[in-house]
């Protein structure tokens, strides 16, 4: 059995005690999708198997199936708007939406959007804009084979709605900012965001996970983004989680005719992350660009598993992530880039590489293709190495120490995914992090 199941009895508790608080507990096909995902749930439990469980092999949630976490039954503790801003990049022309412990904060947030653009709460949204609600919503991020997903969906309460209708362009960024804040118990929160970019739309868009709590928690967060014909969407995500949390995200991307999907993860924290994303190109001319940074230190463990499907012929994809591990940190990246029979003339290419820097960490590499059609262009790779002592040594002979010539070498190799942020203060942010995090690091040299 792949799946193994978890003691399911304070989530069943919560649920109920959630369901018999809201005032307004929603339309009927919302609480019927809440009551199916916590029945799957409670069938799935979480992925603890170790055997037969191959999604899972080098990830162990056995931390997060074992712990007991609370649900906040308030938004938490109130926070001036200086709070958010010293910890996320921040500009005063974004719009941006917070949430507090997974609940909307509107004293927080400034959603300056378009007239024709719609950016608010997922709860308000359910209210307002039911149809297309109810089209998208638990659609294209199904439950039926993930526990995550079925317990995110079973909380389904609040999130994140971003409409922009067709021809609309959104010029500055819009900045979704999830922060978890202290608690005197571990807490679990259920960040859901739901984006709809419509025909020959424009839209950037920023999801940070931050905290201001040293303690542990769990985040259990879920997005759908749905790209239509023409449309042209930019999506960046910050996982910048406490050392103690644990992260697990499900992102999944619909895109349609001539749609243009971009993205880049910087990842640089929690105990155990897993950022699970599938993006489907599902008409001809569509086409996805994947990069990802993560940097890991001390303990920490970080999972990207990604996964492409090539639906339809004339589709592209590229794939590239960098990983930089430090200390007895774990890295593991995997997934596959699917070619379905007749999508011919697909493009696709994939590439992880990763930089260790300790004799103590580890990274485990596993791309893959699926391909069942003719006339395609696909290929992939994988790297894991130490710092080759020939460029250390070339740099060295130009004048710099050890320390400087290695840290030189280090900003190069990420420089690569660094670069490919187009908003500049996300990515100077960005840049920052990456140096701070490998600020007194032993670096290991390949012989």
């Amino acid at each position: 059995m792949a799946q193994a199941l978890a003691t399911s009895d304070s989530y069943v508790t919560d649920f109920q005690a959630l369901e018999g608080s809201l005032p307004d507990r929603g339309p009927e096909w919302l609480r019927d999708i809440r009551r199916q995902a916590l029945t799957r749930f409670r069938e799935l439990g979480f992925p603890t198997a170790r055997r037969g469980n191959e999604k899972w092999k080098y990830t162990n949630v056995g931390p997060i199936a074992d712990a007991a976490f609370s649900y906040p039954s308030d938004a938490g503790a109130e926070l001036d708007l200086a709070d958010i801003r010293r910890i996320v990049p921040w500009d005063d022309g974004w719009a941006s939406i917070v949430f507090v412990n997974g609940r909307y904060s509107p004293a927080l947030s400034s959603a300056a959007a378009p007239d024709a653009a719609r950016v608010t709460s997922l709860a308000e949204a359910v209210r307002a804009d039911g149809d297309i609600i109810e089209s998208h919503l638990a659609r294209h991020a199904t439950f039926e084979d993930d526990g995550f997903t079925a317990l995110n969906t079973a909380f389904l309460r609040d999130g994140a709605f971003v409409h922009v209708p067709e021809g609309v362009s959104f010029q500055s960024p819009l900045h979704l900012i999830f922060v978890t804040t202290d608690d005197t118990q571990p807490t679990v929160s259920y960040p859901r965001t739901l984006i709809v970019a419509g025909a020959n739309s424009e839209l950037t868009v920023i999801e940070s996970y931050v905290s201001l709590t040293s303690a542990r928690y769990f985040t259990d967060a879920v997005t759908e983004i749905v790209v239509g014909e023409g449309a042209r969407v930019e999506h960046y995500k910050l996982l910048l989680e406490s050392e103690e949390a644990f992260h697990v995200a499900s992102s999944r991307v619909y895109q349609g005719p001539d749609s243009t999907f971009f993205s880049t993860l910087f990842a640089r924290g929690a105990a155990i992350a897993r950022n699970d994303i599938q993006v489907l190109l599902d008409a001809p001319g569509s086409s996805c660009f994947l990069n990802g940074l993560y940097v890991t230190t001390g303990s920490q463990h970080i999972d990207s598993y990604i996964n492409i499907d090539h639906a339809k012929p004339h589709t592209t994809s590229r794939l590239y992530y960098r990983g930089i591990l430090d200390g007895e940190s774990r890295a593991v990246f995997g997934g596959t880039v699917f070619v379905r029979p007749g999508a011919d003339k697909a493009d696709a290419h994939q590439e992880d590489k990763n930089l260790i820097l300790s004799e103590n960490a580890q990274v485990a590499s596993k791309p893959s293709l699926e391909i069942y059609a003719d006339d395609v262009k696909c290929g992939h790779g994988a790297t894991a190495g130490m710092i080759a002592e020939d460029a250390v040594f070339y740099m060295r002979s130009r004048g710099l120490d050890m320390e400087t010539a290695t840290a030189f070498l280090i900003r190069g190799f990420a420089r690569g995914i660094l670069d490919s942020i187009r908003v500049d203060r996300l990515r100077s942010f960005s840049e920052r992090l990456t140096s701070r995090a490998l600020r007194g690091s032993r670096f290991g040299l390949a012989s």
